[in-house]
């Protein structure tokens, strides 16, 4: 450890004797009672140039690379601030300020600026030898801030030597993020926004004219890696995808950049670099005639006085770009056509500096003001923050200083984080992380007469922070706002089936019926549409569903409703006329008393067609199978005993006359009904229990309608089909059996015919359910259940109303003996 320290000190030394290669000439150093520290690069150095010097930039001869006329202009501009400074008879009236600045040209080149800067008598004690607070105490380096450097990658190689000391570093330039942690750069403040704000803005342009799909150059160091991935991280839960990026330095191929971008189908490019390297870039693209692009430029370049009046330069298209407000500085223009009017000093060791060597004096003021402007007011606000800083260190009241105040770099760090002035109506305050809590950017574009023409704002903390004035733009696409995507927009009804190479490749799928599309939510999903509601394929809303049900108006309900009546009327005419003619052999062979059975039981029936109209509840829903299942049973349970009876009478009374006398003396006809009417209302109460049949609303057979019907469920009404189908079954065999009985005694006909309608009629039903699912499948249920007791009724009943009322002759106890007998005599042969 002591080893490196003791190395260190005399790298100290040596690069402090190195110095001294070049007196500075009186722009680069003024005396005062305290020192601010400038660090500036007006001379680019080059990767190559860097590789090739032995020694520091400063002790060659750099006028091989161009002087950057907007980084010299801001040195004048920290000249200017010190001497307007030192004028003021309020900031530090009886304080002469000072500066030292150099042209910190590299960042690894340039060591003995900082350490220039942090010597105490030209000497660099080791940190934390036990002599240092000893040192420390005697004596302190009269610098106390520096201003800059403007790069990332300079503050990051210089940042840590200030950093050990706790010297404020106001950076006018650096905007990588990293610098807002204060765990690592304790006393680095900045008059300029970070990345991300700038990143911001770029973002906030590309939505505000829907640009999604694009392309970001960054500029091959710590700057432009920290905005590559500041984009990045912005735009994460955006449409915005990153078609393309890559670094530019030096050696970069610009030609095969360009042919990428081209390839890629990109229309917009974001260039975050500083100027050297956009020039270079916009260059390449007008000799290799690029067109109709959208570039984006960030502060570093936007405000360009060269690129926007080059040939050519329309070609490429359109020129946006985010810069800082230019601030008018009143007094400067003066200051410089007074300092380019006057000589500079040369010390007694007769050594010029770069200036005179380079043969660079013959600048004149008008070259220097018509510069691009960018970061004037971030190096006059961080010159004068520090100002403010020593103001408040020095207890500056009442027009004096107290210059007994030992003024330590940490105390004017505490004051300079508390900042709090106006300069130029602008409130310069700090936050936490050192970063500017003031400022705005300018939406800028490169208008055809070649000036950079403010078209819009964004301000912070404002509660209306960014505008652009479309208006202002005469866009190469016969005035359209230009398209940068990867994938076209889905047509109308369709969604998004994205591509796994980026979010914003995709295909289309038409959205099938039943769904929508609402690109605002959600562009790459169809929408299932709710029950009561229906689209058609490729809809972009859900239409509310027609609901469906057969009123009690409909002129088929009506006619229905009128036949039950009926029903229930011939019945009862039915009822009676057996009654008066209850002892004759045709009512007797009817069944007798069953007759009156069967002709109540069918008219309790009817009651269900009266509850397949109107809106379905859950006792209509109830009353609309109850009935019919109920009270049809005891139907078809009195047919099926009295079919039985039929064939018992005329087959198997003279075979096996004790079955007969025994049906008869215990009356199983009626133990049989009985017994089939009490199953089946036991299956209907646990049935029905369970699961009794509900409103149900029918919404897949009919996109567009909603039929309101009735639920059942087929597992608890299993039991009552499976009887109803059992008992017609039983009934339909032993009619059958009677088929050849005297033709005249059609009873067991009838009885099968009726049946045969019966089957009939469900069989069609059952088909046309199948079919169709519309509000008339009602209509047809109940006429089908009509048809069921019609049936009956028309089948079995009118034959012996006709006999009974028209043929008297044939309801005689003699006319059915004669029947019987013949049909006797038949057998026996």
């Amino acid at each position: 450890m002591k080893f490196v320290l003791s190395s260190l000190c005399l790298l100290g030394s040596l690069l402090h004797a190195l110095t001294r290669c070049t007196v500075p000439a009186s722009e680069f150093h003024l005396e005062g009672d305290y020192l601010i520290g400038g660090l500036f690069d007006i001379h680019p150095a080059s990767s190559s140039l860097r590789t090739e010097m032995s020694f520091p930039c400063r002790c060659v001869s750099v006028c091989s690379q161009p002087i950057l006329l907007s980084n010299y202009r801001r040195f004048q501009i920290m000249r200017f601030s010190v001497e307007q400074i030192n004028n003021s008879t309020n900031l530090l009236p009886n304080v002469l300020l000072g500066y030292e600045i150099f042209d910190h040209c590299s960042d690894t080149q340039s060591f003995q600026d900082v350490l220039k800067l942090i010597s105490v008598s030209g000497l660099i004690h080791p940190w934390g030898e036990p002599h240092q607070q000893q040192a420390q105490k005697s004596k302190n380096s009269t610098v106390i801030g520096v201003a800059g450097p403007f790069t990332s990658t300079f503050c990051l190689t210089v940042a840590p030597l200030l950093m050990a000391d706790l010297i404020p570093m106001v950076s006018y330039g650096a905007s990588s993020s990293v610098f807002s942690s204060k765990m690592k750069y304790p006393s680095f403040l900045r008059t300029v926004h970070a990345n991300q704000d700038v990143i911001e803005v770029i973002v906030n342009i590309m939505q505000h004219f829907d640009w999604r799909w694009v392309a970001f150059l960054n500029s091959d160091n710590d700057f432009g890696i920290d905005g590559l991935n500041m984009f990045i991280k912005r735009i994460a839960d955006t449409n915005i995808c990153l078609a393309y990026n890559r670094g530019l330095n030096d050696n970069t191929n610009h030609s095969q950049i360009l042919k990428q971008i081209e390839a890629q189908n990109v229309t917009v490019i974001i260039v975050f670099s500083p100027q050297l390297e956009a020039e270079a870039l916009i260059k390449a693209a007008i000799r290799l005639n690029v067109t109709n692009k959208v570039w984006i430029a960030d502060e570093g370049w936007s405000l360009n006085k060269r690129l926007p009046k080059l040939e050519r330069i329309k070609n490429i298209g359109i020129v946006l770009g985010v810069s800082q407000p230019e601030f008018p500085i009143p007094g400067f223009n003066d200051f410089i056509y007074s300092t380019k009017s006057q000589p500079l000093d040369r010390d007694a060791g007769g050594q010029e500096f770069y200036s005179q060597v380079c043969n660079c004096s013959s600048m004149n003021a008008e070259d220097i003001l018509a510069v691009d402007p960018s970061f004037s007011f971030s190096v006059y606000s961080a010159t004068y923050a520090i100002a403010h800083a020593l103001h408040k260190t020095l207890q500056c009241e009442a027009g004096r200083c107290d210059k007994n105040i030992t003024v330590y770099p940490h105390k004017v760090l505490a004051e300079l984080k508390k900042s709090n002035f106006t300069l130029l109506d602008q409130h310069i305050r700090f936050d936490a992380n050192g970063d500017p809590r003031f400022g705005s950017y300018d939406v800028i574009l490169w208008n055809y007469g070649g000036d950079a023409q403010v078209i819009g704002f964004y301000k912070f903390h404002s509660s209306v922070n960014f505008y652009i004035n479309d208006t202002k733009i005469k866009w190469f696409t016969n005035g359209e706002v230009p398209t940068s995507v990867c994938s076209p927009e889905c047509p109308t009804g369709y969604a998004r089936k994205q591509v796994p190479s980026h979010k914003c490749c995709f295909t289309c799928i038409i959205c099938p019926n039943r769904t929508y599309i609402n690109i605002t939510e959600d562009p790459y999903s169809c929408i299932s549409c709710k029950d009561t509601e229906w689209s058609a394929e490729g809809s972009t809303s859900c239409n509310q569903r027609l609901v469906e049900f057969i009123p009690f108006t409909d002129s088929g309900a009506i006619l229905i409703m009128l036949g039950a009546g009926a029903l229930v009327g011939l019945t009862l005419a039915v009822s009676v006329l057996f009654a008066v003619n209850y002892n004759t052999p045709v009512v007797r062979s009817a069944g007798g008393p069953m007759c009156f059975l069967i002709l109540g039981c069918l008219s309790l029936c009817s009651i269900s067609v009266f509850f397949y109209f109107g809106q379905p509840s859950v006792s209509s829903c109830v009353l609309r199978f109850l009935p019919f299942f109920l009270f049809y049973t005891v139907c078809l349970a009195c047919f099926v005993v009295r079919s039985f009876q039929i064939v018992c009478i005329f087959k198997i009374a003279a075979k096996f006359p004790k079955l007969h006398s025994w049906w008869i003396k215990y009356h199983i006809q009626w133990l049989v009904i009985t017994a089939a009417f009490v199953t089946q209302a036991l299956v209907f109460v646990i049935g029905y229990s369970s699961a009794p049949p509900k409103p149900y609303n029918e919404t897949v057979w009919y996109p567009r309608e909603i039929i309101l019907s009735c639920d059942i469920d087929l597992i608890a009404t299993s039991g009552s089909i499976v009887l109803l189908s059992s008992l017609c079954s039983l009934c339909f065999i032993f009619s059958y059996m009677g088929k050849d009985l005297p033709k005249n005694y059609n009873e067991a006909k009838s009885i099968t015919f009726c049946l045969l309608l019966l089957i009939l009629t469900w069989i069609i039903f059952a088909t046309e359910y199948m079919l169709y699912r519309g509000k008339y499948i009602h209509t047809i249920n109940a006429l089908a259940v009509l048809s069921s007791l019609y049936s009956f009724l028309l089948w079995y009943f009118f034959p012996k109303c006709y006999i009974i009322i028209f043929q008297p002759h044939k309801n005689t106890q003699q006319y059915f003996q004669d029947l019987i007998q013949n049909y006797t005599k038949t057998i026996s042969q």
